[in-house]
């Protein structure tokens, strides 16, 4: 139904572009930007939908739909009767906010029309809009867009905004918040400028190298700017990706022999029954994987087969498939039944798979599941396990450990983003800070000075791109593709 609304916009919009061109006299000087609108507050009935509008001809727009005629104080919200500015039909009683340019979201003149959110309501103001000649309907991301071209958010800040619209977890929208704020960015201007004075300094030297007036030590300086340069890039680039397993979600991979309870954990920690659960040894004979939110971080939570020999070919299968999301893991969670723990297959999975990623230096918390069916005195002192976490799938209890274990070892695989130094959440980053650091190290290398002076420059180029300073038009549409038409 929105689709179809969107499209009836479009063309009223372009209806209307015609009669401007017509009947020009009609219609006054908007400028040469053209003036964008749509429904910014999410598709479906609501209380209140938020259509904006942004351009010079927001101002017309906001007379024409409204009375009376006359612009709302600035900034300040209005009770006002919307009406067809052809028929002078009644659309809805609203509220209305007047954003004159610069001070605004997108640095231009900015309307917002807060009606009632039933889809007749919102089609008829939308279409009111597209019939007002200078107006048209806005492309996914190009609100944003917009205030990225006027200089309201740099490039790092636009991806931060998108990252809080889309933050499923409290994790993902601390760090969405930090980026949105302005915290990277901060970060790489900061070492911007001290590229700037190193390059002033080597540059100096080129021109007034035999002057008496430069003061001694100018390049050793530089030098120890651009050294304490590279030691800040090498530790960012060195952070294990934390920043992007945030933003995308970490891979946690159950595992254990069958039977041992794997499917009812993943059960348990998704909220939902997504795999079956089945006394049958080898009810799951493929990875299923399910998105979920463990103690506020993302993750990615695989289901996988029962590790055991001897079994048909399409659960080894299973089993081989397991054993590769072993090693594609970010946290590992080995499960046992607390029960049965001097089984054969327990001991072989505690000797072959515990074990051995315990010596890979992997990830993994040791879960011994069906706690409840344990004696009254517990699992005994006779058995020398590692570390390892009681549970009970059936009556939950020592679940509120499980997941605080899980919030620990999250946060050091996807970092903290309420403390430390702003995370690289996207791959661009990488690429640029790496660009950087592989310039410092040519300027490191050589005894040109002008080559060094040049190190510096493609150095400092990186850094702006980062920010979104030169940036690409290509880069640019990938960006502002995440967004939503009305952001």
């Amino acid at each position: 139904m929105w689709r179809e609304l969107w499209t009836l916009v479009a063309r009223a919009a372009r209806g209307s572009r015609r009669l401007c061109t017509s009947q020009s006299s009609r219609a006054p000087a908007f400028g040469s930007g053209a003036t964008i609108f749509a429904l910014s507050s999410g598709q479906g009935r609501c209380g209140i939908a938020v259509i904006r509008a942004s351009g010079p001809a927001s101002s017309h727009a906001l007379r024409s739909l409204t009375a009376p005629r006359d612009l709302p104080p600035a900034r300040s919200a209005s009770l006002r009767l919307l009406s067809d500015p052809h028929t002078g039909e009644p659309l809805d009683r609203a509220l209305v906010l007047w954003f004159p340019g610069p001070q605004s979201f997108t640095g231009e003149d900015c309307v917002e029309f807060h009606v009632h959110g039933g889809p007749a309501v919102v089609s008829g103001v939308l279409q009111a809009l597209g019939s007002v000649p200078g107006l048209r309907p806005a492309e996914a991301g190009e609100f944003t867009r917009r205030a990225f071209a006027h200089g309201k958010l740099n490039l790092t800040e636009v991806e931060g905004l998108a990252d809080l619209i889309h933050a499923e977890t409290e994790a993902q929208r601390r760090q969405a918040l930090r980026q949105l704020d302005g915290e990277l960015g901060q970060l790489c201007r900061s070492w911007a400028e001290t590229l700037t004075k190193a390059l002033a300094h080597v540059e100096a030297y080129i021109d007034f190298g035999e002057d008496d007036n430069l003061e001694d030590g100018v390049l050793e300086q530089a030098d120890s700017e651009v050294q304490g340069l590279v030691v800040a890039l090498d530790a960012h680039l060195r952070d294990a990706r934390r920043g992007q397993r945030l933003r995308s979600g970490a891979h946690v991979v159950v595992t254990g022999p069958p039977n041992a309870g794997k499917s009812s954990l993943v059960n348990l920690l998704s909220q939902k029954p997504v795999s079956i659960v089945s006394p049958e040894p080898g009810t799951t004979r493929d990875v299923l994987e399910i998105p979920v939110d463990l103690a506020g971080f993302p993750a990615l939570l695989s289901d996988t087969a029962g590790l055991r020999e001897g079994v048909g070919p399409v659960e080894q299968e299973g089993v081989r498939r397991a054993r590769e999301r072993l090693g594609q893991a970010d946290l590992i969670l080995a499960v046992l039944d607390a029960s049965d723990l001097a089984s054969p297959s327990s001991c072989n999975f505690l000797d072959t798979v515990v074990d051995l990623l315990g010596a890979q230096s992997q990830r993994l918390l040791l879960v011994l599941n069906k706690s409840d069916l344990l004696p009254p005195e517990g699992l005994g002192p006779s058995l020398d396990l590692p570390p390892h976490l009681l549970l009970s799938c059936l009556t939950r209890e020592g679940l509120g450990g499980l997941l605080e274990a899980l919030k620990k070892e999250l946060a050091a695989v996807c970092g903290d983003p309420s403390t430390g130094p702003p995370l690289l959440t996207r791959a661009r980053h990488r690429h640029h800070l790496q660009g950087c650091l592989d310039a410092l190290g040519h300027y490191t290398q050589t005894r040109d000075l002008a080559l060094a002076a040049e190190a510096l420059r493609v150095a400092r180029r990186h850094l702006s791109h980062l920010t979104g300073g030169g940036g690409t038009e290509e880069v640019l549409d990938i960006i502002f593709r995440d967004f939503c038409v009305g952001k």
